[in-house]
């Protein structure tokens, strides 16, 4: 796979972030209150600036923490979708690029991924 930057994935994201994505951006000089926003479930997702993620630069048309980006954008364009599983996202220009490989690989992350950011959220709302 090969990103094109064009930044559609970036705009008016929902990306969910694990507390080692959080923690990993902290420690990069980074608040909680800039970059993620939780909602009433306890799950925690990437904060928009004018229609974009807030790492998102538009001019650039980059990401301003590409090296320390959450696990999902890493996985991406590989997704879960409640109604197919694992799926490559149909609104990424660069799909056609992903392998069946790739997307088994990524797709097994992916679930990896969701099953521990449930489990945070869970604790977030019992705490």
């Amino acid at each position: 796979m090969r990103c094109l930057r064009c930044g559609i994935c970036c705009r008016e994201t929902e990306m969910l972030l694990s507390t080692e994505d959080i923690e990993r951006l902290e420690r990069k000089g980074y608040t909680r209150e800039f970059f993620a926003k939780c909602d009433p479930k306890g799950y925690i997702t990437l904060r928009n600036y004018r229609g974009y993620c807030v790492f998102h630069d538009v001019e650039k048309r980059r990401c301003k923490v590409h090296a320390d980006r959450p696990l999902g954008c890493r996985l991406y364009p590989v997704v879960y979708d409640e109604a197919k599983g694992i799926v490559v996202d149909d609104i990424c220009h660069a799909q056609s690029t992903v392998t069946e490989k790739q997307k088994a690989k990524r797709g097994k992350k992916v679930l990896k991924l969701l099953e521990k950011i449930d489990a945070e959220a869970k604790k977030r709302c019992s705490a």
